[in-house]
């Protein structure tokens, strides 16, 4: 501002005509002085705001994401969030069979049960989103991947995931009681497909159903020949009585079979992944046409102690032949003996809290399972075999993430698909050890 005067006085100096000039006088450098004096009050002002401004924007927090722990760091902001999950389960099993037969399957063995790394998250808008891949049989092999849309009570679901067929199926497999789920869910094909879904929650009802096609893996290993398709459907009502948690629940299922291949096999590992030896098979059904499920399921936790039982019948339409119903049921309970409650959620089993985690200076979660599991595999013409098998499982939870699972099951076959020392009819005894980390 002080080069302005002499600015003011050349201007007023070449505004006016060299022969018209008038001496300048010390009136109108004062009234100069005046005039600039009020032009570096007005700068000043706004140089005083424009610092303010600038202040202010400096000071606004730019939008940051927040970030908390479950496991796993769980990342969100701006509608969107990000969290990392996975699995790593390694079982060591020792089966001894029963005497006169020979097999490489039988005795110790061990393998990685499944090694999963994945995402999960939510998008702006209520959607949601959960990819998992396993790599524990050496390939890549997807598990979850979906989209949801989530409203109220309302969930919508596009992509691989659980159809809706038992209650043991449906509990993560970080969060039953023994090793292996029931044998029947195995038996009867349970697996994720590839479909879309809804499922209304509101208080003590749940209501779920779907269309699906196949697996992720079939799907591409089949190819375009490939158009199966299915429905499943389940219903349950688990009300609370004080502390107490109740569970009832029915499904439904059905499947076309036609263009995925025209034969249909049951069969079941006993009670441990870890061997590839079936003492029951139906072997290849052929002519079948469609399968037709049907499930029923209670289950009950009070306070540490708990009981569940399930009951499913699965029946195989074939032209020209007979038609067989083939039937799986378990009951099991177990006891928390420092104090935990089972986990329970949204119409399935859920993670166990521990109450005194071993890295505070506590000893963990110690509980113990009981369970009857069978299964039948004989009607009509097919003779697949019968089951009764008796389980006992130890699980130390040093903390919510980590578990330590040890099995032991004894197992009586009728009508055994294999024949051992020319009797169909014999015991089969099992151990089995799980080591267990999820994030």
């Amino acid at each position: 501002m002080k080069m302005l005067l002499p600015a003011l006085l050349a201007s007023a100096a070449f505004a006016t005509p060299a022969a018209a000039q008038a001496p300048v006088t010390a009136d109108d450098i004062t009234a100069l002085r005046l005039q600039i004096d009020a032009l570096q009050s007005k700068v000043a002002e706004l140089e005083s705001a424009q610092t303010a401004t600038a202040a202010k924007v400096e000071a606004a927090p730019a939008p940051v994401a927040k970030i908390s722990w479950k496991g796993a760091p769980v990342i969100e902001g701006d509608g969107w969030s990000f969290k990392p999950r996975g699995r790593l389960q390694y079982d060591f099993g020792y089966v001894d069979g029963p005497r006169g037969y020979d097999n490489p399957g039988l005795g110790f063995s061990n393998e990685v049960r499944r090694a999963r790394l994945g995402v999960e998250g939510g998008l702006p808008g209520d959607f949601g989103y959960k990819f998992e891949v396993d790599f524990a049989s050496g390939d890549v092999e997807f598990a979850d991947a979906y989209l949801s849309y989530n409203k109220g009570p309302l969930e919508l679901i596009v992509g691989q995931h659980n159809n809706f067929q038992s209650l043991e199926e449906l509990t993560s497999s970080l969060h039953t009681s023994f090793i292996e789920r029931a044998a029947f869910t195995d038996a009867f094909n349970f697996e994720r497909r590839v479909g879309a879904s809804a499922q209304w929650l509101k208080k003590d009802v749940l209501v779920q159903g779907g269309v699906f096609t196949d697996s992720v893996t079939d799907l591409n290993s089949i190819g375009d020949d490939n158009d199966s398709y299915g429905f499943d459907t389940r219903a349950v009502y688990m009300p609370k009585m004080g502390n107490n948690q109740l569970h009832f629940a029915g499904s439904f299922h059905w499947r076309d079979l036609e263009d995925a291949g025209t034969t249909v096999r049951y069969r079941q590992r006993p009670a441990i992944h870890t061997t590839d030896v079936r003492f029951i098979d139906t072997g290849n059904i052929t002519n079948a046409k469609a399968e037709t499920g049907y499930g029923l399921e209670a289950a009950g936790i009070f306070g540490p102690f708990y009981v569940a039982s399930e009951a499913f019948w699965q029946r195989v339409s074939r032209d020209g032949f007979s038609s067989p119903t083939f039937f799986g049921a378990y009951a099991d309970a177990g006891y928390f003996f420092t104090g935990e409650t089972r986990g329970y959620k949204a119409g399935k089993f859920d993670r166990v809290k521990v109450k005194n985690p071993f890295n505070k200076g506590g000893w963990g979660a110690l509980s113990a399972n009981v369970r009857w599991d069978y299964l039948d595999l004989v009607d009509n013409d097919i003779v697949g075999g019968k089951q009764n098998a008796y389980q006992l499982s130890l699980n130390w939870k040093p903390m919510d993430y980590v578990l330590f699972g040890l099995n032991f099951a004894h197992i009586r076959y009728n009508d055994a698909a294999i024949v051992a020392d020319g009797d169909r009819d014999y015991g089969v005894n099992v151990a089995g050890l799980r080591t267990q980390v999820d994030f």
